[in-house]
């Protein structure tokens, strides 16, 4: 049997003066309001008791967005009522799982291919994240 090891990759802090075209981008102009909100409300309900809100990063890979994270360094306690994940991720996967939900969701319910693309390549992104497993087993 041979084991493929999945390549770990790296994705960067969006630089300040590229923040503002950033949301648009990922989550279209038509539904950035309710996506941004949305991110921002999920992450308040998988994390009950480590978030509280504050500053967000934006990352992205190869020139395009992938998904937004708090920017604390502190471990996050994920439970996930949807999936019934209970465990303990990076501030970065956590902000990966509320985005693949958010992508997922809205997706579904606006028909929208610009976000199911954009749910598929953080998808792919994430399986090469350190934390692969956990944002999988929080998402399924």
């Amino acid at each position: 049997m041979t084991l493929q090891a999945t390549a770990r990759q790296t994705a960067t802090i969006v630089a300040d003066d590229c923040r503002e075209t950033f949301l648009p981008t990922l989550f279209g102009l038509r539904l950035l309001i309710i996506a941004e909100n949305t991110v921002y409300h999920v992450m308040e309900r998988l994390s009950p008791y480590d978030y509280r809100g504050g500053f967000w990063n934006f990352y992205e890979h190869g020139g395009r967005p992938l998904f937004l994270a708090p920017a604390s360094r502190s471990p996050m306690r994920i439970e996930s009522g949807l999936t019934e994940f209970r465990g303990e991720v990076s501030a970065e996967a956590a902000g990966i799982i509320a985005t693949l939900f958010v992508l997922s969701n809205l997706a579904l319910r606006h028909d929208s291919d610009h976000l199911a693309e954009a749910y598929h390549r953080l998808a792919a992104y994430s399986k090469g994240h350190a934390e692969a497993s956990a944002i999988f087993a929080a998402i399924d």
